[in-house]
């Protein structure tokens, strides 16, 4: 009887240790197939064998399915699974916080985590990271110091993914001095929290403090500047209208090999544009291959500040012809290249066309071009 039992004892353990294999290598072949899928067909099929497999109630398969759906854009279906999760872990309500954030929709992520504190489920580092920067995204300083709060008292007041995003988003709500607070306060810091502050200082117009944190990083040799530091070190050199710190950051990307980067190209096209290089801006310009309206403006503002308002209006032809929808502040450029280049009618025409053919509504600003530019006439 006890052969019996002691057999019948190891049968049961080698049928649960094959469940347990066969679930393992299962669910590793599903993530990896969630993991390339690129159309909401082949995500609803793989979906359709997760749920053949036993593996609907499995957590882990279910963040992986969320993700999936959430790389697809396909919000509502990552939603309904969630809602169907009979066991959410902190990855699972991150996920979707991070989805609505990645989707323009940061209300959603706060709503979410409003939901989430009635649960047992704890946030992390990269909860409070999504949520902060769903703050910042509305620029909603009163909920991002109650995140704030929330993060010191949770023990994540060093983290460096959790300061990172506080110092963008106290950068974002205007508050530089108490993102420099968080900045000091750190024990560690990596090039994003670095990158943090220095945009921070050249969002604010404070690009003699961004230039110099720029300087204090690159002396410090801790690593090397990426394409998001170089680009806000650019646009400081661009807020100053310094040529010579412009230059040296130009420098510092070529020697580095972040050239090719149509972000830091943009920036560049800007920069040399707001120092009066409009040649050497058009250089830049013509070697990015696919540039979006934000060279194009910069060229087209340059070009008119500069007096070449030929150059603005062909720029911005070329625009409409590469089917490049133009912006509020391009034709602003236009509009000002209109006014000191004497093209009254052609100015006329431009502010007419902007709202039916571009749907771009004319601000004050834009009136004050016109004003500008009938005055320059004598049609007062």
């Amino acid at each position: 009887m006890n052969l019996v039992t002691s057999l019948s004892s190891s049968l049961s353990r080698q049928h649960k240790l094959s469940l347990f294999h066969f679930h393992t290598n299962t669910k590793a072949h599903f993530v990896a197939k969630l993991q390339t899928c690129k159309d909401l067909t082949s995500a609803t099929s793989t979906h359709s064998n997760v749920v053949k497999s036993g593996l609907s109630n499995d957590t882990f398969a279910t963040n992986h399915l969320i993700n999936c759906y959430l790389r697809l854009f396909t919000i509502d279906h990552a939603q309904k699974l969630f809602d169907e999760m009979p066991h959410r872990n902190v990855v699972s309500w991150t996920s979707l916080m991070a989805g609505y954030v990645s989707q323009g929709q940061p209300n959603m992520a706060l709503c979410l985590f409003h939901q989430m504190q009635g649960t047992l489920v704890l946030p992390n580092e990269f909860t409070f990271a999504t949520l902060i920067n769903a703050c910042s995204i509305l620029a909603n300083l009163e909920i991002g110091r109650r995140i704030h709060a929330l993060v010191e008292v949770s023990g994540l007041g060093s983290n460096l993914v959790a300061c990172s995003s506080l110092i963008d988003m106290y950068g974002k709500c205007n508050h530089v001095d108490e993102a420099r607070l968080i900045f000091d306060s750190m024990c560690t810091r990596n090039v994003v929290s670095w990158t943090s502050m220095i945009t921070t200082y050249s969002q604010n117009a404070q690009g003699h403090h961004a230039l110099q944190l720029f300087k204090e990083f690159n002396h410090s040799r801790l690593d090397k500047p990426n394409h998001f530091m170089l680009c806000s070190a650019v646009s400081a050199c661009a807020s100053l209208g310094s040529l010579g710190s412009g230059k040296i950051t130009h420098g510092v990307v070529i020697r580095l090999g972040h050239e090719a980067s149509d972000v830091i190209a943009s920036a560049l096209v800007d920069m040399y544009a707001k120092c009066g290089c409009v040649n050497y801006s058009a250089k830049i310009f013509r070697r990015i291959q696919n540039p979006s309206v934000i060279p194009y403006t910069s060229m087209i503002v340059g070009a008119a500040k500069y007096g070449l308002g030929i150059l603005s209006l062909q720029l911005f032809q070329e625009m409409v012809v590469r089917r490049i929808k133009p912006n509020d502040i391009t034709f602003v450029g236009v509009l000002h290249a209109c006014s000191h280049s004497g093209l009254v009618d052609k100015g006329l025409e431009l502010l007419d066309s902007m709202d039916g053919k571009y749907g771009v509504t004319p601000d004050a600003k834009h009136y004050t071009c016109i004003a500008d530019m009938l005055g320059r006439v004598g049609r007062i």
